[in-house]
């Protein structure tokens, strides 16, 4: 999901003249932070079922304490809302993977055997989820992003050429158009998943 957009080309050309910090060796690389203004990141719905039995594996938590450790352990890039983990932890009760116990006056989860062994199936998903979000933050990959941009620079400028050499007949565009329309197809099957 795209934020403000920026009708300013040149930062897309290379010459930031915005307000955003720069990172690294690249003057444009911080900009994209601010250019799009992310949603935090977030969890595909069925690894969220996994990371929950994943946070009461070691020890029964109530749904605090469950969120709390999630994001703790994604190292505060990923933090459930009470709305995914109460009915995941209903659902995990159902599915027999966790029960309820009594703490004091509070209702804590613990692991079931059942529970366990779904977690164990399922354990690339989750050490693959916590080592994403390891490097999650704009911070990491600025200079990556900024790198990417001007790769969409690069083809603003060579129609731009094109459009002023007086290249761009018709039967041209037509073709660009296809090829465009293919490879925006392809980036936005990935960067567009369902679950997002």
């Amino acid at each position: 999901m795209h934020g403000p957009w920026n009708p300013d080309w040149s930062c897309v050309m290379g010459g930031y003249r915005g307000r955003g910090r720069w990172h690294g060796s690249d003057p444009s690389a911080g900009m994209w932070s601010e250019w799009w203004r992310s949603p935090p990141p977030r969890a595909e719905r069925g690894v969220v079922r996994w990371l929950v039995l994943d946070a009461i594996v070691a020890q029964p938590r109530h749904g605090y304490e469950i969120i709390q450790a999630i994001g703790e352990k994604s190292g505060g890039a990923y933090r459930p809302s009470p709305g995914a983990v109460y009915p995941i932890l209903q659902m995990l009760e159902e599915l027999g993977h966790a029960r309820t116990v009594s703490r004091g006056e509070r209702k804590i989860y613990e692991i079931t055997e059942e529970g366990r062994a779904e977690l164990a199936a399922h354990a690339d998903e989750v050490r693959e989820f916590y080592e994403g979000q390891a490097d999650a933050t704009w911070e990491h990959h600025a200079e990556d992003v900024a790198h990417l941009m001007k790769r969409v620079g690069s083809v603003v400028r060579l129609f731009k050429r094109a459009m002023h050499r007086g290249a761009l007949r018709p039967s041209t565009m037509r073709k660009a158009r296809g090829i465009l329309d293919d490879a925006l197809g392809k980036l936005e099957e990935l960067l567009s998943p369902e679950d997002l």
